[in-house]
């Protein structure tokens, strides 16, 4: 099967089986590894550059991952998206994080939400593509929420957006040449933020059930 120009970039040095998981972790979150197109692992290896072993290795752990299912006759196919998947990780983050925000709100200072929304803006750059937002975008929201978030909290959550991730950069990186998109979440967050300077726990709850639900909507909307 043919895979698109620049989905694979070449392993160098350090542990080949670690270099090899990230760069096809890196290619199946954003795409390049499309969901659903299956690869020997032969060929990923050529693709790569690299031994047959280390492939296994790296497919192995991307399997416990959720992120390619192994095919008996050494091939692995890219896991499927699951729209109803998509569904359930915003149904749990619904539940969780406008609680923590209600609480977050008040805890956070004058200068940590003007460093907020200053980032928030950025996210609105014609020129930024959900790939180049997408790792600040995941820190934007944990610095919302991490002033009232517990230990335990922090795992749940990091777990969900992981699980969301694939989704959100394959999803909204579809709607990339679309310039009002950028302008939208340019301004979707900077109204997040403005719902946090009112410290109005109950206004918060709502602002960020709403931003997630939009967020649910676009992306499932995408991806259909």
């Amino acid at each position: 099967m043919a895979t698109p120009r620049g989905a694979l970039q070449p392993i160098t040095s350090r542990s080949v089986v670690e270099q090899a998981t990230e760069e096809l972790r890196r290619a199946i979150l954003a795409g390049g590894l499309a969901p659903g197109a299956e690869y020997s692992l032969r060929e990923l290896a050529g693709m790569l550059d690299i031994s047959f072993i280390p492939i296994r290795e790296a497919l192995r752990s991307l399997e416990s991952e959720g992120l390619v299912i192994m095919r008996p006759g050494r091939s692995a196919v890219i896991t499927p998206l699951d729209l109803d998947d998509l569904h359930g990780i915003y149904r749990l983050r619904r539940a969780l994080e406008p609680e923590i925000a209600r609480r977050s709100c008040g805890l956070l200072t004058d200068e940590e939400l003007d460093l907020l929304w200053s980032r928030a803006i950025d996210f609105g750059a014609r020129e930024h593509g959900m790939a180049d937002i997408y790792d600040d975008h995941h820190s934007f929201h944990l610095a919302l929420l991490a002033p009232a978030a517990t230990a335990w909290d922090i795992r749940v959550l990091t777990t969900l957006w992981r699980a969301a991730e694939r989704y959100i950069r394959i999803g909204f990186g579809r709607l990339d040449p679309d310039p009002t998109e950028h302008e939208r979440r340019g301004k979707a967050h900077t109204d997040l933020v403005a719902a946090f300077r009112t410290r109005d726990p109950d206004a918060v709850a709502v602002a960020v059930e709403q931003h997630l639900a939009r967020n649910e909507k676009i992306a499932f909307s995408a991806l259909s």
